[in-house]
């Protein structure tokens, strides 16, 4: 069950990274598209397990989906541009460009507000083929799935700030707190 979720993670890992602050956007691999392919498989045998999908819900939620999966993944990563911007223009000791600010300030927000009509779209769409009780479950597994990739990603960050000997000779960072 541990190593099924490690598998999970590091398949949706690239396609969360872009809805979180990094030093850089990762490209989306061939390798990441099939781990990712594999993820996806997993997990919607998961949810077919646990939710107690009939064959014909099972094929209405795998095609919602990929109907919706590819407006989200564009969101979070318009989202992850804006924050990168962002990021670059409050630099410590560098003047930030009011205009700049405001222009992804106004982009975040949008998307926040396009990413919330998406998820009332897609739960009103599973509405017509699952229970009330099934579109709950499936969305309290699809958070989890999305923390703990999140939960991955920022460890693998942090390895990679740490380097082998971790900064100032050995001294972490205490876990689930992130640097200002």
């Amino acid at each position: 069950m541990k190593r099924m979720w490690w598998i999970v993670a590091l398949a949706v890992t690239p396609s969360l990274a872009a809805a979180q602050v990094g030093p850089r956007p990762m490209p989306d691999s061939v390798q990441a598209g099939r781990l990712r392919a594999e993820i996806e498989r997993r997990f919607a045998e998961r949810v077919r397990t646990d939710l107690g999908l009939t064959d014909d819900q099972a094929l209405q939620l795998k095609a919602t989906q990929e109907r919706f999966g590819v407006r989200r993944r564009e969101l979070m990563r318009q989202q992850w541009l804006h924050r990168q911007a962002l990021q670059c223009q409050m630099q410590p000791g560098v003047a930030a460009q009011p205009d700049s600010v405001r222009i992804h300030m106004d982009g975040l927000q949008a998307g926040r507000g396009e990413m919330l009509k998406l998820e009332q779209d897609e739960d009103r769409e599973m509405a017509g083929y699952l229970t009330p009780v099934q579109r709950a479950r499936f969305q309290f597994m699809r958070q989890r799935l999305m923390e703990r990739a999140n939960e991955l990603r920022r460890g693998r960050e942090e390895r990679g700030r740490m380097g082998p000997g971790g900064p100032q000779g050995g001294m972490q960072r205490p876990r689930g707190r992130r640097p200002r």
